[in-house]
């Protein structure tokens, strides 16, 4: 396994922590914006909450009750280690197995802020789950689960088997679209909740493969130097 390099954490400042600074700041000030020049917005919004709340089924409560799990901040976590760990195990890549520690991490961070800063209130319907002590803006179920599963699909995208990757990715791809049908379902969020939980997942995804990648080839480029000065005679 290679050493982790100073440059490493350097990069990974400069490439995702400070990009992902820029994005929690685009998201509240979009949050607030929503209480201000965007508050016709805020209030169209609750019809399609109304909408759904009016036509719930028995089957239906408890297919989102499964699906809005996946969010589950435990869930979430859980999950993460778990392939986190696996991929190490199997790759000795490090930096690899960060990536998704990395982008869960940083989509937490600024949703608890932006949370905390705009401190909107949830849909006004019957909520189907209990409420968390977060605001509903952004939706952190959106933003925890996009972050994982984005990251995984990007993870899975080098799978040499095309049908195990494909099957991979569109399954992961999948998991946050179902979260966000599941939280509005329930009435835990509004429409633009859900749109910027998943805006904060699939950057700090982007972000935190993007990391990775650039480090990958790094370490590529020092590997091939080596090899050239070893055989120099």
């Amino acid at each position: 396994m290679d050493r982790f390099h100073r440059q490493d954490g350097s990069d990974l400042l400069t490439r995702t922590i400070a990009p992902g600074i820029a994005l929690g700041g685009v998201i509240v000030g979009f949050g607030l914006a929503l209480d201000g020049p965007l508050d016709g917005l805020s209030h169209a919004e609750e019809a399609v909450n109304k909408d759904l709340a009016s036509d719930r089924t028995g089957s239906w409560n408890t297919i989102t009750a499964v699906w809005s799990q996946i969010g589950n901040t435990a869930g979430v976590i859980g999950v993460c280690v778990i392939v986190s760990v696996l991929l190490l195990w199997r790759t000795r890549d490090l930096w690899l197995a960060f990536v998704a520690p990395i982008s869960i991490a940083m989509q937490g961070l600024i949703f608890l802020i932006a949370a905390k800063v705009v401190d909107r209130d949830r849909p006004q319907v019957p909520k189907l789950d209990k409420s968390p002590p977060t605001a509903s803006y952004p939706s952190g179920h959106e933003g925890a689960s996009t972050g994982l599963y984005l990251a995984f699909a990007l993870l899975a995208s080098r799978i040499e088997r095309p049908w195990l990757r494909w099957t991979t990715v569109i399954l992961c791809l999948l998991m946050p679209l179902m979260v966000a049908f599941a939280r509005l379902y329930r009435g835990m969020h509004h429409v633009t909740d859900v749109a910027a939980g998943m805006l904060n997942g699939a950057i700090c995804a982007l972000l935190a493969y993007g990391w990775y990648l650039h480090c990958s080839r790094r370490r590529q480029r020092i590997r091939t130097a080596g090899r050239r000065t070893d055989s120099r005679p």
